[in-house]
């Protein structure tokens, strides 16, 4: 097995990742967060970091067809932008604050917005540019920690949009956010021939999930999926606060 798994560990992994690539499949995102979250509870979650990402992308060849004609790809360009900026810097910002420091402060502040999102709080006016360079900024600082894409879900839940053209433009966002940070994995020794395989064997685990998700995610109405996608945020905030403080 990759990465020296075992049996019971690798069949555990298996299992939490049909669960992360079926909200995926709905939600449009989560993946990330959900399966580090729990790879954390059963081994050391680092090396599986760019097999989440590598995912990522493959999930996207999955979802490419029936999301095309829904991104908003202004956000998304905007959104990229600042992470690039921010992408390079972010591993070694977790290094001088402490990852479990890092978790705390991201999963307090998306907890916190996602209680205000609860009692149906929006923004009435677009934002335009600068703020959403501004929060692919935050997002690429958390992208290291493998929650880069919770910041943008929240920023974005809190603006008037459909719940497809979320979807779409958070599925393209994060492939381009894993994109751009694979090659610094890549550069820091975290990509290996256990990180392929690994991928590889994931893939029918992904197919099954992302279809499944998918479907869910037709049959939504749109106040069902805003408020499945606060919940989402909200419990994995609680989740990214917990994992900390069980290991204190």
């Amino acid at each position: 097995m990759p990465f020296d798994l075992g049996p019971g560990t690798a069949a555990a992994l298996a299992i939490a990742l049909l669960g992360a690539a079926y909200v995926r499949g709905y939600s449009g995102f989560g993946f990330s967060a959900i399966f580090i979250a729990f790879a954390a509870l059963v081994t050391n979650p680092l090396p599986l970091i760019p097999v989440v990402f590598a995912c990522e992308v493959l999930m996207t060849v999955f979802q490419a067809r029936g999301i095309r004609g829904h991104v908003d790809w202004r956000r998304v360009l905007w959104l990229l932008l600042g992470a690039a900026v921010a992408v390079p810097f972010s591993v070694s910002v977790i290094l001088s604050v402490g990852e479990d420091t890092a978790r705390i402060t991201i999963s307090a502040i998306i907890l916190v917005m996602s209680l205000v999102l609860l009692t149906g709080w929006t923004l009435k006016t677009r934002i335009g540019p600068l703020g959403h360079g501004g929060v692919g900024i935050l997002s690429g600082a958390c992208n290291s920690a493998g929650i880069g894409g919770l910041p943008v879900a929240a920023f974005m839940s809190a603006q008037p949009m459909e719940a497809a053209v979320f979807r779409a433009t958070m599925i393209v966002y994060l492939t381009g956010l894993d994109i751009i940070t694979l090659p610094w994995l890549w550069a820091g020794g975290l990509v290996t021939w256990d990180t392929a395989i690994a991928v590889m064997m994931a893939f029918p685990i992904l197919a099954v999930g992302i279809w499944l998700g998918s479907r869910q995610f037709l049959s939504a109405s749109p106040s069902t999926f805003r408020r499945f996608a606060v919940m989402l945020l909200l419990a994995l905030s609680v989740l990214g606060l917990l994992r900390v403080l069980l290991r204190m």
